[in-house]
């Protein structure tokens, strides 16, 4: 009987650890493309950078380079790209 309890909480343990988070990161996913509107920054999942000139409602137009513009599946982007402030040194400092 204790030997089944305790394959009981190794399980409950193991979809507590594993599964939850991948759930949580699936759906957070999900939302970021969900919100995705013109203007955004965004890097597909092929890497490309670009800038979203139509967002619609299962598509996206990405300007890549200036006048080049190509339709993409929402599912296809990875990130909206953020500004990050560069790591600079100052001069002098050590």
């Amino acid at each position: 009987m204790s030997a089944l309890i305790v394959i009981a909480v190794i399980i409950v343990l193991g979809w507590a650890f594993i599964v939850l988070p991948s759930r949580r990161r699936q759906r957070a996913h999900v939302a970021m493309q969900d919100e995705i509107e013109t203007g955004d920054e965004i890097i597909t999942a092929g890497g490309i950078h670009g800038v979203v000139r139509e967002a619609g409602e299962t598509e996206v137009r990405v300007e890549i380079a200036a006048g080049v513009v190509v339709t993409l599946d929402r599912r296809a982007v990875a990130a909206v790209a953020t500004d990050v402030a560069p790591d600079v040194e100052e001069p002098g400092a050590s």
